[in-house]
């Protein structure tokens, strides 16, 4: 068997033809440039899509977060709220005030925990 004839034989099959076509190679060459090679390639878009995703979620959360800011804010601009507030937050007490911290068993660290 010789090469011409392996050639000839590879011309005559139709998958061949169709992948030998220029406008066949020139369209691939295109689409795998456009799709893995380029600067704005469908991978680069990919990845930075999935970065917008990550940050409107963290958006949402700080959103929240400053939802609930608001509301203390309004809640401690009343002066009993914002000295509960420190009493229960700071441990902070009057003067000539006595405070008990009081721990429950459960809420200890002990050897067997750690």
């Amino acid at each position: 068997m010789n090469m011409s004839g392996f050639l000839k034989r590879l011309r005559q099959k139709k998958w061949f033809a169709i992948a030998s076509n220029v406008y066949v190679l020139v369209i691939t060459g295109f689409l795998v440039w456009m799709l893995f090679l380029d600067t704005n390639s469908w991978m680069t878009h990919r990845e930075l899509n999935k970065e917008i995703k990550k940050l409107e979620e963290q958006r949402s959360q700080l959103e929240e977060e400053i939802t609930k800011d608001k509301a203390l804010i309004e809640k401690l601009k009343d002066p009993e709220q914002l000295e509960k507030y420190a009493r229960e937050r700071y441990n902070m007490k009057k003067e000539g005030e006595e405070v008990f911290i009081i721990e429950y068993e459960d809420s200890l660290k002990t050897n067997q925990d750690e």
